[in-house]
């Protein structure tokens, strides 16, 4: 994968992010302890901050930023930001920003960025790809000049604010992914972002517990173009069922114009022809009447059809879609999204593909379609966990997948999780590899079945911690690749 910058880092002679005073205003802040050094970098995590950074002691449900603030000025934070009650209890640790509250205070100084900014920004979002795309469209648009988008998925209520308000002044495009669990999330992060382009990639039966409906989870991917700025694109999958229902929602926004992608000939970007090979894909397209060839360097048809919303967001923005489509050849996918891994047994050497970051039925049949259409000189191995947040449907969602194993010739499935039993239940004898309830009782089946000229997939979603039965094949089997 082409490397990119993730986030910008102080180097000698670098303009800060944020001057001392700069930030006060944002932030309604009162300074104490003396006014701090610049700011080149913003972090609300002591174990990635870096010297440099001002920290911001949010407020979570697995913890409390103000316990780290001592740690924050050991690796030289140049300041914290905490509320008025920790204060004074803080106060002898090094400068401070004092705010009533942190996470508004964060959201203020994303709205300041945002303002201040020139940059054109693109906002993604939708049930599956979006990390994926947003990756795509940081090294495309990297071709055209400098990109801003978030080293990971900070896609959530602190995530959005975090990587708008680390964006540089002199940023020329900003990739912005935003997600939800519930109705509601996206409206105020798209209120921040306010996006130029925005992408929903597609929707899907994903985090059905808090909707009633794929419908509902459509009305709040859509709450994305409240946020719009007037005239904007946006780009729609035409292969949803939901895509009218989106594409109203549009036309009541501050969009000037729907632009679409997916396999449907009614599409602007139409997916004509696919071919997946080990480590690439070789796409045939139709963009705005142009056909157009060209790889991605990673395999996978999902990926083909997200590409096609990457080439529309580039041409928007005055790229060249044939030129745009070039920069693809050297996108790899992210960590945990299906990166591939050649290991090496004591025989001879099989494929590990690492989906093990989240799940659902979408991306879940996907991953076993790319399992399908891969060459295999051994078996096809499907490790899956269980598909959260799913709600009363969850049971028959997970059984479902077994028209995907039969479909797609996996020859041996490994499930962990009291959900993926139901899959597991339902696949015939010879397609049962072990079942157990959960990924650390699973894995010495997994680690002990794998032969030379496998490909094993493993995914699920990341409370089921199958990225540990990544982890310990990569451990055991090592990586042919790095020899």
């Amino acid at each position: 994968m082409m490397n990119l910058p993730q986030q910008s880092m102080p180097q000698q002679g670098a303009m800060p992010l944020w001057t001392p005073l700069g930030l006060v205003g944002p932030l309604n802040a009162r300074v104490s302890g003396g006014l701090p050094a610049p700011t080149f970098g913003l972090s609300i995590d002591t174990r990635t901050l870096a010297p440099g950074d001002l920290f911001f002691a949010i407020k979570g449900e697995k913890g409390d930023g103000h316990d780290h603030v001592a740690e924050a000025f050991r690796k030289e934070a140049v300041a914290a930001v905490v509320d008025e009650a920790h204060a004074e209890a803080l106060k002898s640790l090094g400068p401070l920003y004092v705010v009533k509250a942190v996470l508004p205070a964060l959201e203020r100084l994303a709205v300041a960025a945002r303002t201040r900014s020139v940059a054109r920004i693109v906002a993604v979002t939708g049930s599956v790809g979006k990390t994926t795309t947003k990756e795509a469209l940081r090294l495309v648009l990297w071709e055209a000049g400098s990109v801003h988008a978030s080293p990971a998925s900070y896609n959530n209520q602190w995530g959005v604010p975090l990587t708008l308000a680390r964006m540089p002044r002199d940023t020329r495009f900003g990739v912005i992914e935003i997600g939800m669990n519930h109705a509601g999330e996206i409206t105020p992060l798209a209120a921040i972002a306010r996006p130029h382009i925005a992408i929903i990639t597609s929707v899907a039966p994903v985090h059905l517990e808090h909707f009633d409906s794929i419908e509902a989870i459509a009305d709040a991917k859509a709450e994305i173009f409240s946020g719009i700025a007037p005239g904007g694109v946006a780009i729609l999958n035409r292969d949803v069922d939901q895509f009218e229902q989106l594409a109203v929602a549009a036309r009541k926004s501050e969009v000037g114009h729907i632009a679409t992608f997916g396999e449907s000939d009614r599409a602007d970007a139409a997916l004509v022809d696919v071919e997946l090979a080990a480590d690439h894909t070789t796409v045939t397209a139709r963009v705005a009447g142009r056909y157009l060839t060209y790889k991605i360097g990673a395999p996978g048809r999902h990926l083909a059809v997200d590409s096609l919303a990457v080439l529309l967001a580039a041409q928007a923005l005055g790229l060249d879609p044939q030129e745009a489509a070039q920069a693809l050849g050297t996108f790899d996918v992210p960590a945990g999204r299906g990166r591939r891994f050649t290991l090496q047994t004591k025989d001879g050497p099989f494929m590990l593909i690492d989906e093990s970051y989240n799940a659902n039925p979408a991306s879940t049949r996907a991953a076993l379609a790319l399992l399908g259409a891969l060459p295999v000189a051994g078996r096809r191995i499907a490790v899956l966990g269980d598909m959260l947040e799913l709600g009363v449907d969850a049971a028959q969602l997970h059984a479902g997948l077994a028209a995907d194993v039969d479909k797609n010739r996996v020859d041996l499935v490994f499930a962990a999780g009291p959900l993926m039993k139901h899959l597991f239940d339902a696949l015939p004898e010879p397609a049962k590899g072990a079942w157990q309830s959960s990924a650390a009782a699973l894995e010495p089946s997994v680690v002990a079945a794998v032969r030379p000229g496998d490909v094993v997939i493993v995914k699920g979603s990341n409370a089921s911690r199958m990225h540990a039965i990544v982890a310990t094949l990569k451990t055991r089997y090592h990586d042919a690749a790095s020899e």
